[in-house]
C-alpha cells in the first residue's frame, strides 16, 4: 500500500509480522523495532538484505518474566489458582489443596539467558537445587555470576527436574523441542513451566502426558496459537494457563517503549540504535 510505501520505521509487538514482501515494498524503511524479546514474527535475514535496522527490547522485560515465572511455580506447587476459585463459591476444602515447598526441591532451566539467569538467582532464595541447559552459552556463566547452577544435559536435567522451566527463543532447533519423547523424560511428580514461546511445546504431547498422570501439572503463558481456538487442556485442574502476560508490567512496557523509541528516533536522525540486532545504522539502498 501506499502507507507501506512511505514509512521510515515500523514499530511492532509479538503477532504482527514483518515478512520479506513487506520489506520489499517499503523502499523508504530504515528500521523495525520489535517492542519486547523474541524476533520470530520479523524476517531479520530479509530486514538485513534490505538494509533495515531490526531492533528489540529483549532485556527490558526480563525481571518481569523472572517474576512471573517464579509465581507459576508457586501457584503449581500450593495449588494457589484452585484453592482460590474452590474458596470463592463458598467452599474451604483445606485438605484437597495440600502443596509441595519449593525449598530442597531441583528446578532445571532450559535456557541460561538472560531470564533463566534472573530465576535462578531467585529460586536459589528459595534453597532450591538448579541445574541447567544451554547449548550456546559459556558453561561457566552461572557461575560467574555467583550462582550457584550445574550446567548439564537435556536428558539429564529432564530426568532429575521436580519442576523444568522453559526460557528458550523460537527457532528451527527448538520448536516442538518438548515433545512426547522429552515429556517422557521427566519424572510422574513433576511440573513444566513454559513462559516463553508457545511453539516449543507439542501440545498434544503434553495433554497425554496429563491425561496418563505422568506429569503432575503444568503452567502455560504462551501457545502455539494465540489465542487458542479451543484446548484439550482445559479441562485438567492442575494445569495454569495464563494469556501471554509475563512481561506486562507497568514497569516492563515503560523501559520496552523507552528503548524501543530511543532506538528509532536515534536512526531516523541518522544516529545508531543501541540494541540493533542485525546492525546500528541502516544500509541505504539505491
Amino acid at each position: 500500500s501506499q502507507l507501506i510505501r512511505n514509512v521510515r520505521a515500523i514499530i511492532v509487538r509479538n503477532q504482527t509480522q514483518v515478512t520479506a514482501g513487506q520489506f520489499a515494498a517499503s523502499p523508504k524503511l530504515e528500521i523495525v523495532g520489535r517492542a519486547g524479546a523474541g524476533l520470530d514474527n520479523i524476517d531479520v535475514e530479509a530486514a538485513t538484505e534490505a538494509g533495515v535496522v531490526v531492533t528489540s527490547a529483549a532485556r527490558e522485560n526480563s525481571l518481569s518474566v523472572a517474576e512471573f515465572t517464579i509465581g507459576l511455580m508457586l501457584c503449581l506447587a500450593r495449588k494457589i489458582p484452585g484453592a482460590h476459585a474452590d474458596t470463592r463459591q463458598g467452599s474451604w476444602n483445606r485438605t484437597q489443596f495440600v502443596g509441595t515447598e519449593l525449598s530442597e526441591k531441583i528446578l532445571g532451566i532450559v535456557g541460561m539467558g538472560r531470564i533463566g539467569m534472573l530465576v535462578a538467582q531467585r529460586a536459589q532464595s528459595f534453597g532450591m537445587s538448579i541445574l541447567a541447559h544451554d547449548d550456546y552459552v559459556d558453561p561457566e556463566i552461572a557461575l560467574r555470576n555467583g550462582l550457584d547452577v550445574r550446567m548439564t544435559s537435556l536428558n539429564t536435567l529432564l530426568s532429575r527436574a521436580d519442576f523444568v522451566s522453559c526460557h528458550v527463543s523460537l527457532t528451527d532447533g527448538t520448536r516442538n523441542m518438548f515433545n512426547a519423547e522429552r515429556f517422557q523424560k521427566m519424572k510422574s511428580t513433576a511440573m513444566f513451566i513454559n513462559a516463553s514461546r508457545g511453539e516449543v511445546v507439542d501440545e498434544m504431547a503434553l495433554f497425554e502426558m496429563l491425561q496418563d498422570k505422568k506429569l503432575a501439572g503444568a503452567a502455560l503463558d504462551v501457545r502455539g496459537v494465540e489465542p487458542p481456538a479451543s484446548s484439550l487442556l482445559r479441562e485438567f485442574d492442575n494445569v495454569i494457563q495464563t494469556p501471554h502476560i509475563a512481561a506486562f508490567t507497568v514497569e516492563a512496557q515503560q523501559r520496552v517503549v523507552a528503548a524501543i523509541c530511543r532506538d528509532v528516533t536515534a536512526v531516523l536522525r541518522g544516529g545508531e540504535a543501541l540494541n540493533g540486532v542485525n546492525f546500528p545504522r541502516p544500509l541505504y539502498r539505491g
